[in-house]
């Protein structure tokens, strides 16, 4: 397994930096600590004339990540040099929490994290490259979703009922109409004295138009345990949970439902304490940038944003999933 990921970490990087590298044995890990020993193989890295040491993951049973910081925290205070952990495989939220805590890794040919000298490269961290420069808001993307969703088995929305739905104020409905009527994907109709929200072409055609515009509608993850003030009435499930409830995926060792950054203020200050790393009976709690229940009661997020929330997942068998969720969209 090391010399494995050993040699597909020098390709990454000649790949991705044009840099030659070169890994060997280090010749001080008879001086570490047994637990350390046991956590990892180390080894040395040369980059560029830069000393790194590496701290490669052994892939039997895989540790709290929480572990893996304290573990290498402790090498770092010992040794004074950069230590960089090796891993074959992270789930992205696992990797926003080592960028988070600020433990540098690498996962051979998708994504280096080496503050210590300036790096982060995600070559293949894809929710990232599909965002473009210009984005919709979160508000805009709400309206857009909800009116996708809806077109099969309603007439078009008023304006004042979307507003009303999801709960946004007169001047962020006009602010987000505006932007996806500057993006050709709605139409405000007047309509006796109101004014009614239409899209401008098929549902199927806007959905695959709008993609570049489209973002994951998850801002952070956050564990905790589960609260009076968050209720599976408005914390739907989300993420790896809500495609096994749709899909014959698996489900995942812990619950994810995703809330509102409103809600979630609110379960602070109403007592909610925020888990350094998971435990048993914890939630991995999604905090959205919009209402994940957009106006309705559900158990579920909607498709159209689960699908946006995961489109950056390198599993195969989520993008599998994904795929056959996809199929069953109502147009």
């Amino acid at each position: 397994m090391p010399d494995v990921i050993e040699e597909r970490l020098q390709n990454y990087l000649s790949e991705t930096l044009g840099l030659a590298s070169r890994v060997s044995p280090w010749d001080r890990q008879g001086e570490l600590p047994y637990y350390l020993l046991e956590a990892f193989d180390w080894r040395e890295l040369d980059l560029a004339g830069q000393e790194v040491l590496l701290a490669i993951d052994r892939g039997a049973e895989k540790p709290s990540l929480a572990e893996v910081r304290n573990k290498l925290g402790k090498a770092r205070s010992l040794y004074r040099q950069p230590i960089l952990y090796v891993i074959g495989t992270l789930a992205s939220y696992e990797r926003r929490y080592l960028i988070d805590q600020k433990v540098p890794f690498v996962v051979p040919g998708n994504q280096l994290f080496l503050p210590d000298l300036g790096i982060d490269l995600r070559e293949y961290f894809r929710a990232r490259l599909m965002a473009p420069e210009t984005t919709l808001s979160p508000a805009a993307q709400a309206i857009l979703i909800t009116l996708l969703w809806r077109a099969t088995r309603s007439d078009a929305p008023r304006s004042a009922e979307l507003a009303a739905a999801l709960g946004y104020t007169s001047m962020t409905l006009s602010r987000a109409l505006r932007e996806l009527t500057t993006h050709a994907l709605v139409a405000v109709q007047a309509s006796g004295r109101s004014r009614q929200v239409v899209l401008t072409q098929p549902p199927s055609d806007i959905w695959q138009n709008a993609s570049s515009l489209l973002r994951t509608p998850v801002k952070c993850i956050e564990w905790a345990l589960p609260h009076d003030s968050l209720p599976s009435g408005v914390a739907p499930l989300a993420g790896m949970s809500a495609l096994s409830d749709s899909t014959m995926l698996a489900e995942p060792r812990w619950p994810i439902r995703a809330v509102s950054t409103t809600r979630w203020k609110h379960a602070l200050e109403e007592g909610l304490k925020v888990l350094p790393d998971w435990m048993p009976g914890a939630i991995a709690w999604q905090i959205w940038r919009y209402d994940p229940l957009l106006g309705e009661r559900r158990e579920t997020v909607d498709p159209l944003s689960l699908t946006l929330s995961l489109r950056g997942e390198e599993d195969d068998r989520v993008q599998m999933a994904l795929s056959e969720l996809v199929e069953r969209f109502p147009w």
